[in-house]
């Protein structure tokens, strides 16, 4: 299929891209990497009227630290370039992981940050991820910016916090504590397509190996990623044993209402989180106390 008729325009500048959307509304859409919009605009998922590419932006493609704590993601910046960047595998290893698991590698070439999280894609790898890692993401219009935590950036599915007007720019995430362990896995029916579920764990040791902090989110379990962090608090000041990692699998098997689809029913695809949780939770604790 083809396109609906659109109206192209290439910003020249940041400024330049919010005012247009400022002028446009509801009927343009931003055009980064392309990947997840070009398909939906030639099924006519997507039908806006104006759409402004982002090309020329070049400085919104950045990895940096803001401090020793906290790593800065500009929104363009292509997933290739997260795959190979030493800031990245060194101070966000479940990033890092992750990364292989989306899509192909021609994909990951154009791809970029921002584009997949405004996106908000409920199967999607990096929702799942920003929201363990419990990041923040800067929005920005021609009124200003505003910061929104990840836990409320994604509300329905394709569907985010962000108003008509704004721009996803920036994504700032913890860099990785001292004896923390981290697990991203999926199932999928072939590598690059959309998993039948996944799971991304970060997790902390603290006082006498016990576990300080459990953060559990699943992709493909609902219409936004689902945070089941609840379901591990049990584990906290804890020395973990298979038993109680073990329990916890459970607990997210009966947490979670995942959609179903033809190639995983609601049954198999709880039958998948607990099975990836329990996996995920025992890889990221060996990590951990190797940390």
């Amino acid at each position: 299929m083809k396109p609906a008729a659109f109206k192209y325009i290439a910003a020249a500048s940041l400024d330049h891209a919010l005012k247009l959307k400022a002028d446009h509304g509801d009927d343009a859409r931003f055009l980064a990497g392309g990947q997840s919009l070009i398909p939906m605009l030639n099924f006519r998922i997507a039908q806006p009227r104006v759409l402004i590419d982002l090309s020329a932006l070049t400085r919104l493609s950045y990895v940096a630290h803001e401090n020793s704590a906290i790593l800065r993601i500009g929104a363009l910046t292509r997933y290739r370039t997260l795959e190979r960047d030493p800031l990245i595998a060194e101070a966000l290893p479940l990033v890092r992981e992750a990364l292989p698991h989306i899509a192909h590698p021609q994909i990951r070439n154009r791809g970029t940050l921002g584009g997949n999280l405004a996106h908000a894609d409920p199967a999607s790898e990096l929702p799942a991820i920003v929201l363990a890692l419990e990041g923040r993401l800067r929005a920005q219009s021609v009124a200003g910016e505003r910061w929104i935590d990840a836990r409320n950036f994604f509300v329905a599915p394709l569907t985010t916090a962000l108003q008509v007007d704004e721009m996803l720019i920036e994504v700032q995430l913890p860099a990785r504590p001292a004896r923390s362990g981290f697990c991203f896995m999926e199932i999928a029916r072939r590598r690059g397509d959309f998993a039948l579920m996944g799971v991304a764990i970060a997790m902390t040791l603290g006082v006498f190996g016990r576990c300080s902090q459990a953060r559990v989110v699943l992709c493909g379990a609902g219409d936004t990623p689902v945070d089941v962090s609840e379901a591990a608090g049990g584990l906290i000041g804890q020395n973990l044993d298979n038993a109680a990692i073990s329990h916890v699998a459970t607990l997210v098997q009966k947490a979670i209402d995942p959609p179903g689809n033809i190639h995983a029913n609601k049954g198999f695809q709880r039958h998948l989180a607990g099975v990836l949780v329990e996996r995920g939770l025992r890889i990221a604790l060996e990590r951990a106390h190797h940390g």
